[in-house]
């Protein structure tokens, strides 16, 4: 079985779009900034084998405030400039119900049942409380990217927390070398 890296979207990939201390996507994949560093740091997880998934809510879909065919547009840049195996997306907002819609894991349980990926083996990457416990549900390790967002707290302790996506992928990169 397969070990991932399953990566948030807005915040940790990309800039996210900062609007009273809460992050929102960016409106369109031209005005996508890829976070410096992102594509050195994934490489250096796809040298020691990982597969790597971004995991990403979109209620905007929903909401009437996106288009799917814009978001779609937006994962066909991440794909096409990053060294990521797939993007997948919940587009629904919390009324639905759904179990794509993070913090529940089945996002991540979809992906492990399609590609053979062992969460146990496995680690989450998010800046958001709904990353962290959807990492923690699914049996991933989890990190934290603290970006100081004014929300909530993660019901679950990250297993770290630090400043940036290279920072994750050296502390996942180290747990690695940990554990041989």
């Amino acid at each position: 079985m397969k070990r991932a890296v399953f990566l948030d979207r807005d915040g940790v990939v990309n800039e996210a779009v900062i609007r009273d201390g809460k992050p929102y996507p960016p409106a369109n994949a031209e005005s996508m900034l890829i976070l410096a560093g992102t594509a050195d740091a994934l490489e250096r997880l796809k040298e020691r084998g990982y597969f790597l998934v971004v995991v990403t809510n979109q209620p905007d879909v929903a909401r009437g405030r996106q288009t799917r065919e814009v978001v779609e547009q937006m994962h066909r840049r991440l794909l096409s400039e990053l060294p990521l195996d797939d993007v997948l997306t919940c587009y629904h907002d919390d009324t639905d119900g759904c179990d794509c819609r993070k913090p529940q894991p089945g996002l991540i349980r979809r992906a492990a049942q399609q590609y053979g990926i062992d969460v146990s083996q496995s680690f989450l990457i998010g800046d958001r409380w709904r990353d962290i416990d959807t990492g923690a549900y699914a049996g991933c390790k989890t990190i934290l990217i603290d970006r100081g967002y004014a929300e909530r707290a993660p019901a679950s302790t990250p297993n770290a927390r630090v400043g940036s996506l290279p920072e994750a992928v050296d502390w996942i990169l180290n747990a690695s070398t940990e554990c041989k």
